[in-house]
């Protein structure tokens, strides 16, 4: 997982409740894992995730394959169809 942070903070009523909820849903040990695993719940939809540096690599290293396997050609739509009609 990340780096942790420690903070300190006044949450509403409510917000405890629902942190306690997800806390015992999960099997967490306290409402800071709740809250974690909340913000892995519903995160996505405000920041998009870190992308590992593995997967930026192989990704890197699958185009350089392409290139030199296949350089730098285009191709015309015409041709394209025929390759997706063909398969």
């Amino acid at each position: 997982m990340g780096k942790e942070v420690a903070v300190n903070f006044k949450i509403k009523d409510y917000t405890s409740r629902v942190l306690g909820v997800v806390k015992e849903k999960y099997g967490l040990r306290d409402k800071g894992d709740a809250l974690d695993k909340f913000a892995e719940m519903y995160g996505e939809e405000f920041v998009e995730p870190e992308v590992r540096e593995e997967v930026v690599r192989e990704v890197i290293e699958s185009c350089d394959r392409h290139i030199k396997k296949y350089g730098f050609r285009s191709r015309s739509v015409k041709d394209l169809r025929k390759i997706i009609e063909a398969e």
